[in-house]
């Protein structure tokens, strides 16, 4: 498949069965991760991997979603190594962890698995139930696992503006 192909047939899961993740497909997962670029390839992205039951049901006090996917990937940057933009400081550390997640959501999809960006999350509850440090900052949840027999793509899946609507060439007057 090339990649077009696999970026257009990519959907947000929200409805996982409950067969397991092999170990070497997070791996590959977690690999697509490290290799995604960063700013100044500081490479402060950090990642906690959700396997154990009990702590995936403790995330219910940080989101109502999961969708009882069987692994939880907890995407963070430290703050304290990440790049931050001469002009006026901005943190790059957001854009580096969201690029590593896109990388990590895009692997997943070669590898027959599915997931979805989780943004709705209390980062300060997720801080301390799983005793996150402080210095680092929670930009996303990927719930990751085989799609459920009954997972389909929204209905809002394929509605997308026309590269008209969204390009403008040389000026956005």
């Amino acid at each position: 498949m090339d990649f077009l192909e696999l970026i257009k047939n990519r959907y947000s899961c929200r409805s996982f069965s409950d067969k397991p993740v092999e170990k070497e497909k997070l791996e590959k997962i977690l690999e697509a991760g490290r290799v995604a670029p960063t700013g100044r390839n500081y490479q402060s992205q950090r990642i906690l991997v959700l396997q154990d039951p009990k702590k995936l049901e403790q995330l219910s006090q940080c989101t109502t979603y999961g969708w009882n996917a069987p692994v939880i990937m907890i995407v963070c940057y430290d703050k304290n190594i990440s790049w931050k933009r001469k002009f006026d400081g901005k943190d790059g550390g957001t854009m580096d962890a969201s690029i590593v997640a896109t990388h990590m959501m895009l692997e997943i999809e070669s590898l027959g698995l599915g997931t979805t960006w989780i943004g709705s999350f209390d980062p300060n509850k997720i801080r301390e139930v799983y005793n996150i440090p402080e210095h680092y900052e929670v930009v996303a949840l990927l719930p990751v696992g085989y799609k459920s027999a009954n997972s389909v793509p929204s209905s809002l899946h394929e509605k997308r503006n026309t590269l008209e609507e969204m390009v403008f060439w040389d000026s956005m007057d």
